[in-house]
C-alpha cells in the first residue's frame, strides 16, 4: 500500500517536472535536428510536418526509479512555416510552430485517462550572421510559447501549459570533412508562473521553474547529395520547480540520443526518420522509444 501511494505521487511530481514534455514532445527544452541552421536564401519559405511518437515505461524521482507498471504515451504532430528573409544585411527567419496531438495513460497511469487537442503556439526567428553561400553558420533564436493552447488544471494530460515561456537558443553548424557535417546547439529556457495550477490535491496553486539549460551535439554523414545519417547526443539539467512557495527538489538531469537519416526524395523535399531514447534521467518519465517522421518542403 505504501509503494502505491509512493508511486502515485512520484507520477504526479513526475507531471509537474515534465510540464514542458507533456505538451511538445520529450521533456527536453528545444530538440532540434541537424540542419536546422542553415541560412537560407531571401525570399525562401519552408513547410514542415512532424509526427512524434513516445512511449514512457520508467518512473525517477530524484534518480530512484519509482514502482510503476504501466506507461504514458504521446502522439504529437507539429505543423511549422519559416520564413526567410533580409534585414538590415542579417538573414532572418521568423516562424512559427503549432503542436497538436493525443497523451494516454495505461496499467498504473490509467486514471489519468486520455486527452487530445492543440498544444501552446511558439513563435520564433533566427539572426544569421552568415550567408546562404557560406558552409559554416552561426545564428542566435528566441522563442516565445503563448499561453494558447487546451489546458485544465484537473486534467493532468493537458497539452498547454497556462504560462508564458522565453527561450534563447544558439546554434553553429560546420562541416569537418567533405562528407562530415558536425551541428552544435545550446539554450537556456526561462518559465512565467502558472497561476492556476494543481497542488496535487485538486486544489488551485501557482507553479514557478527555475530556468532549464540545453545542450545538443549532432554529426552527419553525407551518404551522397541526397542522404544522409545522423546521430545526436544531448543533455538537459536545471528546471526546479516550486508549487506554493515550496521548492520540490526536482531538477532536471538527462541525457538522449538519436539516430536517423535524411533523404531528399526531390529536391525540394526531404523526409528524415529518427528514432530517439532517454538514456539517464533524475526526475519525470524516461523515454523508452520514441520515433518521429518529419516532412520538409523548400519553395
Amino acid at each position: 500500500m505504501r509503494q502505491k501511494l509512493h508511486a502515485r505521487r512520484a507520477v504526479w511530481a513526475a507531471l509537474i517536472t515534465n510540464a514542458v514534455g507533456l505538451s511538445f514532445a520529450p521533456a527536453h527544452a528545444i530538440d532540434l535536428d541537424a540542419g536546422d541552421y542553415t541560412a537560407l536564401a531571401p525570399d525562401t519559405n519552408v513547410g514542415l510536418l512532424y509526427y512524434q511518437h513516445a512511449k514512457r515505461e520508467q518512473l525517477y524521482a530524484q534518480g530512484n526509479r519509482s514502482p510503476l507498471n504501466g506507461s504514458l504515451s504521446s502522439d504529437i504532430g507539429i505543423a511549422r512555416g519559416v520564413h526567410f528573409m533580409d534585414i538590415g544585411g542579417y538573414i532572418v527567419n521568423p516562424q512559427f510552430l503549432l503542436p497538436f496531438g493525443r497523451l494516454r495513460g495505461k496499467g498504473d497511469l490509467e486514471n489519468l485517462g486520455s486527452n487530445s487537442g492543440v498544444g501552446d503556439l511558439i513563435l520564433a526567428a533566427a539572426i544569421f550572421t552568415s550567408k546562404p553561400e557560406d558552409k559554416t553558420h552561426f545564428a542566435l533564436m528566441p522563442y516565445v510559447w503563448l499561453p494558447t493552447g487546451q489546458y485544465s488544471r484537473n486534467d493532468p494530460l493537458s497539452l498547454g501549459e497556462n504560462r508564458w515561456k522565453f527561450a534563447l537558443q544558439a546554434g553553429y553548424s560546420t562541416p569537418l570533412s567533405t562528407q562530415v557535417t558536425m551541428d552544435l546547439m545550446g539554450d537556456v529556457t526561462v518559465f512565467g508562473k502558472n497561476d492556476d495550477a494543481d497542488d496535487g490535491a485538486g486544489g488551485r496553486t501557482t507553479l514557478k521553474q527555475k530556468p532549464l539549460f540545453d545542450l545538443q551535439a549532432h554529426l552527419r554523414y553525407h551518404v551522397d547529395a541526397a542522404t544522409d545519417l545522423r546521430f545526436q547526443v544531448a543533455h538537459s539539467l536545471g528546471g526546479e520547480t516550486k508549487l506554493a512557495d515550496e521548492w520540490q527538489d526536482n531538477r532536471q538531469s538527462a541525457t538522449r540520443i538519436k539516430l536517423g537519416v535524411g533523404h531528399f526524395m526531390t529536391p525540394q523535399t526531404q523526409l528524415l526518420a529518427s528514432y530517439n531514447r532517454d538514456l539517464k534521467v533524475r526526475e519525470g518519465f524516461k523515454i523508452n522509444n520514441g520515433i518521429q517522421l518529419r516532412l520538409l518542403h523548400v519553395f
